[in-house]
C-alpha cells in the first residue's frame, strides 16, 4: 500500500469542500438615491435608524429604489419624506456611493445617488417598516454617528460646501433654528 492513508497514526487525507454546482448567484443591479436633509440654519440633519440582523441599530442617510419614470432627484425627495416625515428640496448632487451585497440569493451591486437636501416642513416619523428610528442629529455629531464610512465622508463635502461662498445652501440667508 503505497502512502500514509491506511498507517495507524499517519495524517488522515483531507476531504475537499465541493461547490454545489448550479447554485450560482443571480447578479443584479440596483439604483437608489436619497441624501443628507439639513434645517435651514445648517446646524442639524436627519438621520434614520435600521436595525442589522444582528439587531444593531445602524444610523444612515435616507435613501431608496427609484420608481418608473422618476429623476433620482425627484426619487431623493420622496424616500426622505417616506423614511424620514420631513419635506425636502433638493440643493445640489453631494456624491454617488456604490457597494455589493448578498441577497434572497442575488448578488446586488448597488448604486446611490446622494443629494444635498433643505428641510422645507414636515415632523419626524419613523412610520415607514424599514425604518427603527428617526433623529434630527446636530450636524457636529454625524460622523460619529454614521455607521458607513462613505457616508462620513458625504457629510464632510456638505460641511466644505458649507464653508464656500459661491455654493447654493450656504446658511447667510437661512433663519435660525431647526425645524421641530
Amino acid at each position: 500500500m503505497s502512502g500514509s492513508a491506511g498507517r495507524p497514526g499517519a495524517p488522515k487525507p483531507r476531504r475537499r469542500r465541493r461547490r454545489h454546482r448550479g447554485r450560482r448567484l443571480t447578479t443584479v443591479d440596483e439604483t437608489s438615491a436619497g441624501g443628507l436633509v439639513v434645517d435651514p440654519g445648517r446646524e442639524q440633519a436627519v438621520l434614520i435608524g435600521r436595525l442589522d440582523r444582528h439587531g444593531k441599530l445602524l444610523w444612515s442617510l435616507p435613501k431608496g429604489h427609484i420608481e418608473d419614470g422618476e429623476t433620482v432627484e425627484q426619487t431623493a425627495m420622496r424616500e426622505v419624506k417616506e423614511e424620514t416625515g420631513i419635506s425636502a428640496q433638493v440643493l445640489r448632487p453631494l456624491g454617488t456611493i456604490d457597494y455589493w451585497f448578498v441577497a434572497e440569493r442575488r448578488r446586488v451591486h448597488k448604486t446611490v445617488h446622494h443629494f444635498l437636501l433643505e428641510s422645507t416642513g414636515g415632523e419626524l416619523s419613523d412610520e415607514d417598516v424599514e425604518v427603527t428610528e428617526v433623529a434630527w442629529v446636530p450636524l457636529t455629531e454625524l460622523e460619529t454617528r454614521l455607521a458607513y464610512a462613505d457616508e462620513r465622508k458625504l457629510v464632510r463635502k456638505a460641511k466644505e460646501l458649507f464653508a464656500r461662498p459661491d455654493v447654493p445652501g450656504r446658511d447667510e440667508h437661512a433663519p435660525e433654528g431647526a425645524p421641530e
